[in-house]
């Protein structure tokens, strides 16, 4: 089956991070574009900069006016700051916080307009991209509120583990308040609705963590499982999703149960990432699930202390792009399937090899 050749978006993060290595060397391999067409929301003198600090000059760049210009079988750039923008490879700087948003408020307003059809987000560092247009901890919570969704799930994924968060960027000392049966069970929704139309699962099975140490020992370590957590998924098995739980963290992924399960939703970022960064910290991938478009990230940051050194790895980055595609197919697929039940599924995946 011939791939439909898509726009994907790429904005260029932070530019004094690693945000155009692990682009530029995923745009080195000729077979991304078999499937898409690349359009970079950034800026050809900050790339040019980082090529040539990383002796990629071989990488060429194609420069348009806007994402309707940009040409098959080429690596696309639209300009979205000023020339003279300074880079300090390593640093976080004001500068780089504006370029970081102004790339991104662009590729946003194409993904919305549908001149993109999928949109992967190189790192930014959020403290300098804080201003009076960008007041959100993270991409997901942007996201969130440019596409009016009311809640979203945070989703990382790959081949071996997909754990999705109930609270994102929340101080540990206010999980506990901000976790609440609808919560919960929204998350749990958002999760197995990902699962079937976006990674093709028809029947997923998903794993709940419980917020205290082994699962609150039968509420002698707190009582948010028995109150909040159990009422929840009740709830989703009443609604005849496949959930269970909830499950010790510690226990739940030492005896690699994890494998047992289509997902696993977490109660908090440290106690779903730590796990997912340290089995798939190379190709994980952050996925924004619960949106009308298809938004993924590489499951790192700005690294900005191996900026300029070329061993950043692109294999998350990669990744990212290649999910883009298979979670856009997946939804069409999807979709078509539903239209006509009778019809034979086809889901066309890129081959990652």
């Amino acid at each position: 089956m011939k791939k439909e050749l898509i726009k994907i978006g790429i904005t260029q993060g932070d530019i004094n991070g690693i945000g155009y290595e692990v682009i530029i060397k995923t745009l080195l391999e000729p077979h991304i574009y078999d499937f898409c067409i690349p359009v970079i929301y950034g800026s050809s003198k900050v790339a040019s900069y980082h090529r040539k600090a990383l002796n990629l000059e071989q990488f060429q760049l194609n420069q348009v006016r806007n994402a309707d210009e940009a040409m098959p079988r080429k690596a696309n750039i639209i300009n979205c700051v000023d020339e003279n923008i300074k880079v300090e490879l390593g640093k976080s700087t004001i500068i780089a916080g504006e370029a970081s948003l102004m790339a991104l408020e662009k590729a946003t307003e194409d993904l919305k307009n549908n001149k993109i059809q999928a949109l992967v987000t190189a790192p930014v560092n959020k403290d300098n991209m804080q201003s009076p247009h960008f007041k959100f901890p993270g991409h997901t919570e942007y996201f969130t509120h440019n596409f009016n969704i009311k809640e979203s799930l945070m989703f990382m994924v790959s081949d071996v583990l997909k754990i999705g968060l109930v609270t994102n960027h929340v101080p540990i000392s206010q999980v506990s308040e901000s976790i609440t049966i609808d919560k919960i069970l929204t998350k749990i929704m958002l999760m197995n609705d990902s699962l079937m139309k976006d990674f093709g699962i028809r029947k997923p099975r998903i794993a709940v963590l419980g917020l205290n140490p082994h699962a609150g020992d039968n509420s002698l370590l707190g009582t948010e499982e028995k109150h909040i957590i159990e009422p929840a998924i009740k709830k989703a098995q009443q609604d005849n999703m496949l959930v269970f739980g909830p499950y010790g963290s510690d226990g739940f992924f030492g005896a690699g149960n994890h494998t047992k399960f289509d997902g696993v939703l977490a109660m908090y970022h440290d106690q779903g990432l730590l796990p997912f960064k340290t089995l798939c910290f190379d190709d994980g991938v952050n996925y924004t699930a619960g949106m009308p478009v298809v938004r993924t990230s590489p499951a790192h940051g700005t690294a900005y202390e191996i900026v300029g050194t070329n061993v950043a790895n692109e294999a998350s980055f990669r990744s990212a792009l290649y999910m883009a595609y298979d979670i856009y197919n997946n939804r069409k697929s999807h979709k078509e399937m539903n239209a006509n039940p009778l019809q034979v599924q086809d889901r066309t995946t890129v081959n990652r090899a």
